[in-house]
């Protein structure tokens, strides 16, 4: 069944911090015209999911992404639907270092001038171990990739953020980000580091015209879900396409003056929707 707005009528900002109307949140058409989003992790997954919705809503899309053959392929669907032309921005957040950060701000800046929009998708599972037994460069991998990475890339596009007005940065978190779970490991500590990293920010960022939230879509259809619990039934998981909503609010001019907040969105899994 496919959700509609309540009562067919326009959601406020104010209804739309309750994580239900976030998921049913339905944008009107060209909500994010003349906006300029980068989003992490384009090449698939949730990543790929929200930068389609957000080009399909007007936006220009920074597609950034280790993998250059599949932000092709994102590229190529946003073209072929008419979405606007977006940047390909090939960037391996596990091992890019100062020079890649500071042509990365200088190559967004001589092509816009400034950025709208950031969504923190990209991430990495690591190992699920118990602590005595977790493997330390994994451990520091997956805390440099989550948490460390996000940092950096925030701090080097921040300058642009702020020329926009209107700016809002989007972290992805986890339900292990709410309470620790055994043998999550690096990845739960670095979800619960960014959610600190989202308020740090938020607090740093009132009233200068950049917003700073984070949401967890929950179970969803991808890659890292499989890694983690490779005998679910996947039929049980909803498709990324369907964890975008949230993400098109918060990173539009609906989502303006909504900041420092967390939002665990998770849809209810496809057999209930029926």
């Amino acid at each position: 069944m496919t959700a509609r707005r309540p009562n067919c009528r326009r959601l406020k900002s104010a209804e739309l911090t309750d994580p239900q109307q976030l998921r049913n949140y339905q944008p009107a058409p060209n909500s994010h015209q003349g906006r300029v989003v980068i989003v992490t992790g384009a090449g698939d997954g949730i990543g790929q999911a929200v930068a389609l919705a957000l080009a399909r809503q007007g936006a220009t899309v920074g597609l950034l992404g280790r993998t250059l053959r599949k932000l092709e392929r994102s590229y190529d669907q946003i073209v072929k639907t008419g979405g606007p032309k977006p940047a390909l921005l090939p960037f391996n957040l596990e091992t890019a270092g100062a020079a890649e950060y500071d042509s990365l701000h200088d190559a967004l800046d001589r092509e816009f001038g400034r950025v709208d929009g950031l969504a923190h998708i990209a991430g990495i599972l690591g190992a699920l171990s118990p602590i005595d037994h977790y493997d330390v460069p994994t451990w520091c991998k997956v805390l440099h990739v989550n948490l460390t990475a996000a940092f950096l890339l925030t701090r080097t596009l921040l300058p642009l953020l702020r020329r926009s007005g209107d700016a809002s940065i989007v972290f992805t978190s986890s339900g292990v980000a709410r309470r620790g779970r055994a043998y999550w490991g690096a990845y739960s500590v670095s979800k619960f580091g960014t959610e600190g990293l989202m308020q740090v920010l938020a607090h740093e960022s009132e009233g200068t015209g950049i917003r700073a939230n984070s949401l967890n879509p929950g179970p969803v259809r991808t890659a890292m879900r499989l890694q983690a619990f490779p005998a679910e039934d996947r039929n049980r998981l909803v498709e990324p396409a369907a964890v975008t909503a949230p993400y098109l609010f918060l990173l539009g001019p609906e989502g303006r003056g909504i900041n420092g907040m967390t939002f665990d969105c998770q849809p209810p899994p496809p057999a209930a929707q029926a």
